[in-house]
């Protein structure tokens, strides 16, 4: 039954209150009529037995007797006072040939009398007896009648006046049966309230379980079975809702993992249908096969995923694979990225498949390659150096002076060698954890200021000048002093490397808000070509590799600075200026 007519319905209890004590009464007035029958029937047998005798009597009185003077109706009155009617029939043709006064009274003597039922059945059997409603008179009577020889001799009573008494049912019977009948309907109805109290809680449930709502209902234990399984079903949907409901928190928790997670993820079933697949698998799926349809749609076609694809087809429906779970794995590289493509079926037979970008890990493992081959022949050169000055000086006889140029060429690259140190376990520390420098209140217009001066010598040696805009005394940074000391000091230092004889630096803090200082620094030199200038940050990387080594750095400088800026949540960026020279471009957070 549909939820919105359970209501207007009749209930169930009131249903089967009303289909067992409507066949209880039935029933009873079956019994009551059957009763009522069977004592009709007795009293009937007993009435035609009395009749019977009746006859037998007024046979013996008149079987020796001329029957035309023969006085019916004073034989009646020797034996009984009753309204008896009699008459006698002869056997042949049905005539009457004496009747009492109450049968005169009826004017039936001129009838014939072969027709009637009790007359018929007298013929046949003897005896015969039946009840008829007398038009004349208008009343039931009932007839018996016996034949004896040729003569047929009847008697009648009135049946209501005469029999009513002993043809009506027993009233103790019937007030029992009424008492039986009234305690069986409480008792019915008892049962089928405490019934239709449970199968309502039960109908209750279903509603609320097919609404998926919080159960709220009251069973007294052990009312009955069905109160006991309604009661123990609420436990159980409860204990379903709560599970569902933590199902569900955790179901929501994964997929806002899966979507915020930074790898492609889908899963499928065992035909081979998505299940669920975050926005980056869609993505990275697209990137590889360069198409932008549903993943079902090309996904196992696709020929790049032939490996992923095969081992799929072999794994997935194969009855011998017993182990909770089987893997395979693959990498692809398209365009300037590497992908690692990942592929778990599990003993259900779902599979997931993940794709990875590895590229910057490539990139990082191409980058710590380089960088150990970069530190091991950055050692070598100055290393070798010392080491061929002093055999040099140890194996040749040599004058003075030319024994203190050859130490003062072995000091140079033991300070080279030491300033290569010194920025290699900078760049280390700054890896390893940003926590291992310190941070105060620093002033940036007083590090600028000190490293202009420091740098004053190497600047006119090359008959450079050095120009700051915007620059104003307390422009505080919470910052640490050596990290923001490197920033300008190596950027100073490059540009007298590299910029060119009688060029100008100039410091710009063209912008400042809350939050940061905006810095430029360029200059008008020569600049640099536009390949290089996305390398100019990496570790060891040169423009120009033989003279960069003759002007004595260490290849560590640039970025050096870069990290620094990022210690500072800065961001840092470079370019050609538009008249000419290199123009560096970077951010610093005040606090």
């Amino acid at each position: 039954m549909p939820i919105g007519n359970y209501k207007h319905a009749m209930t169930f209890d009131r249903k089967l209150f009303f289909s067992i004590g409507s066949l209880f009464v039935v029933f009873i007035i079956i019994i009551l009529l059957f009763e009522y029958k069977l004592e009709k029937d007795n009293r009937q047998q007993s009435l035609n037995m009395l009749l019977q005798d009746y006859n037998e009597v007024i046979y013996s009185q008149i079987k020796d007797s001329d029957i035309s003077h023969v006085s019916i109706d004073s034989i009646i009155r020797s034996f009984t006072q009753k309204p008896l009617r009699v008459t006698i029939i002869s056997a042949k043709d049905g005539k009457v040939l004496l009747e009492s006064q109450f049968e005169k009274e009826a004017d039936v003597a001129n009838s014939n009398h072969m027709d009637r039922p009790e007359i018929k059945n007298a013929l046949t059997n003897g005896v015969g007896y039946s009840m008829r409603h007398s038009q004349s008179l208008n009343e039931s009577f009932f007839y018996s009648a016996k034949r004896h020889g040729d003569w047929i001799i009847r008697s009648s009573l009135p049946f209501e006046r005469e029999t009513l008494s002993i043809l009506n049912p027993n009233n103790e019977f019937i007030y029992f049966m009424l008492a039986i009948s009234i305690l069986a309907i409480l008792l019915l109805y008892y049962f089928c309230h405490s019934l239709g109290k449970s199968i309502a809680a039960l109908g209750q449930l279903s509603q609320q379980a097919e609404q998926e709502k919080p159960i709220h209902i009251t069973i007294k234990s052990g009312s009955d079975d069905i109160g006991i399984i309604t009661q123990s079903l609420s436990h159980i949907y409860d204990n379903l809702l709560k599970t569902k409901e933590k199902l569900s928190i955790e179901q929501e928790k994964l997929f806002k993992h899966l979507q915020f997670s930074k790898e492609g993820l889908a899963f499928f079933s065992k035909e081979k249908k998505i299940i669920m697949a975050n926005n980056l698998f869609i993505q990275y799926l697209s990137l590889i096969t360069d198409k932008t349809l549903s993943p079902a749609d090309y996904l196992f076609k696709e020929a790049n995923l032939k490996k992923i694809n095969d081992f799929i087809s072999q794994k997935l429906y194969d009855p011998n694979v017993r182990e909770e779970f089987i893997s395979e794995s693959m990498t692809l590289d398209k365009g300037s990225r590497t992908f690692l493509i990942e592929c778990i079926i599990f003993q259900d037979h779902t599979f997931e498949i993940a794709i990875n970008d590895i590229t910057q890990q490539e990139q990082e493992t191409r980058l710590k390659r380089q960088l150990t081959q970069n530190i091991a022949h950055e050692l070598k050169t100055p290393v070798s150096s010392i080491r061929g000055y002093m055999e040099t000086i140890l194996s040749t006889q040599m004058d003075d002076t030319r024994k203190q140029m050859f130490m003062e060429r072995c000091y140079a690259q033991s300070k080279r060698l030491t300033d290569l140190l010194r920025d290699i376990s900078m760049l280390n520390r700054l890896d390893e954890s940003k926590d291992l420098y310190d941070t105060d209140k620093t002033d940036l217009q007083k590090i600028i200021t000190e490293v202009i001066n420091e740098s004053q010598a190497a600047l006119t040696e090359r008959e450079m000048t050095v120009e700051t805009r915007n620059l104003h005394a307390q422009m505080l940074i919470n910052g640490n002093y050596s990290l923001l000391y490197s920033i300008f000091r190596n950027l100073t230092d490059n540009a007298i490397a590299y910029a060119g004889i009688g060029t100008k630096i100039t410091i710009d803090c063209y912008l400042e808000d809350d939050k940061y200082y905006y810095f430029s620094f360029s200059d008008n030199g020569i600049g640099v070509p536009e390949e290089h200038l996305n390398r100019l940050f990496e570790r060891f990387y040169r423009v120009d590799k033989g003279r960069s080594r003759k002007l004595g750095g260490t290849g560590l400088g640039l970025a050096i600075v870069k990290n620094a800026v990022l210690f500072h949540k800065g961001e840092i960026w470079v370019k050609n200026g538009a008249s000419g020279g290199l123009n560096i471009l970077f951010s610093l957070r005040k606090i």
